[in-house]
């Protein structure tokens, strides 16, 4: 990939600083040095040059990050510093993809002042090298992957001030590792909609709907990894209930790695938030402890977040808009999702450990 240096003109120019201990206690506490992603091949990071407007206007921190006027460089993974046990560590938000996760990462920065990372590429990293773990093809040992772990988490922990959190929305792949990832002191809100409405969100856009089928084969692997005797192929499915699979998927890898029980996590429904979302976004922000006045929680949600689609706020979206796609998509699918939801309650039957999950939402699997 082709790389922009960094200006000489910057208080760290990078080629000059690689080895010094300027570039070590500035990366320690600089935010602005975005390890980027990872040549696992080379055992190198590509370090992007970000300001803070940058983080919090970006919707993905993955290839479409590095415009022209983005600065960056590789660097050998050894060059860059392990922060130690006692750096600040990420809070998290996880979902199953397509319920608002980006949204709810843009309204948590503005009213409670956290860093938002948005799907990190690191943690597609880490998740690729986590499900070969145990394999002969993996490339790191056990050992070198909960050091490097250790290490990302106190990279993505970094603010641009000493009393910034960081707040990393995971892409919905990443749920799979989200044990490793909080630890045994880390926040982390889940967000899922009943299998119904997933369903007819998925299928009211096009490119959801080719993303969630392109996804299909690699869930479909996870979700026979989680249940013993899994009595389905992936060849058997039609589109939407592959959709349906997903959704379950996603949903079994929540409740194996983040516990409802645990208070830790939060689950929240998303489409009960878009009901009342001045209390959903008060207890998210309490949950996180963020300092989140009700005055600041009313003027973001009457501002222009609530009226945008969050991952290109260029475009209009509102609430009232995907309620009218889901229901057009419910009349134009009807049969097809009905025998995909048919599915997915004969298949939980049939596992103990299934059985609680909120297939028609409100907190209830049937």
């Amino acid at each position: 990939m082709e790389t922009r240096p960094f200006s000489y003109a910057s208080p760290f120019p990078m080629a000059a600083t690689m080895a010094d201990d300027r570039f070590q206690s500035r990366f320690a506490a600089d935010a602005s040095l975005l390890p980027h992603m990872v040549d696992l091949a080379n055992d190198r990071v590509l370090i992007a040059l970000l300001g803070e407007a940058d983080y919090r206007s970006a919707s993905f921190l993955d290839q479409r990050l590095l415009t022209d006027r983005i600065g960056r460089e590789w660097m050998a993974w050894n060059a860059l510093p392990d922060l130690g046990p006692a750096a600040p560590r990420p809070d998290f938000i996880f979902h199953i993809g397509h319920v608002g996760s980006t949204l709810v990462s843009r309204l948590l920065a503005e009213v409670g002042g956290a860093l938002p990372l948005r799907e990190p590429m690191l943690l597609r990293t880490l998740a690729q090298v986590a499900e070969r773990i145990d394999r002969p093809e993996s490339v790191w040992s056990p050992e070198r992957y909960r050091q490097r772990l250790a290490q990302i988490l106190g990279w993505l922990g970094r603010g641009f001030g000493p009393d910034q959190p960081a707040m990393v929305k995971a892409s919905s792949v990443i749920t799979a590792i989200a044990r490793d990832l909080t630890g045994p002191d880390g926040r982390a809100l889940f967000l899922y909609v009943a299998l119904p409405r997933y369903i007819e969100t998925i299928l009211a856009g096009e490119a959801s709907m080719a993303e969630t089928q392109a996804q299909a084969p690699a869930r479909m692997a996870r979700l026979a990894a989680l249940l013993p005797d899994f009595p389905h192929a992936l060849w058997q499915l039609p589109p939407v209930t592959r959709v349906a699979m997903s959704w379950l998927c996603e949903m079994a890898t929540a409740q194996h790695t983040l516990p409802q029980s645990d208070p830790r996590y939060l689950w929240a429904d998303f489409e009960a938030m878009l009901a009342d979302p001045a209390a959903a976004l008060a207890a998210q922000a309490g949950h996180f402890a963020l300092p989140a006045s009700k005055v600041r929680i009313d003027a973001t949600l009457a501002g222009p977040i609530m009226r945008q689609y969050s991952k290109a706020p260029e475009h209009g979206y509102s609430p009232d808009l995907r309620r009218e796609l889901q229901v057009q998509a419910r009349a134009e699918h009807a049969s097809a999702i009905a025998e995909a939801i048919a599915w997915v309650e004969a298949l939980t039957a049939g596992y103990t450990s299934l059985r609680d999950l909120p297939i028609h939402g409100n907190g209830e699997s049937r």
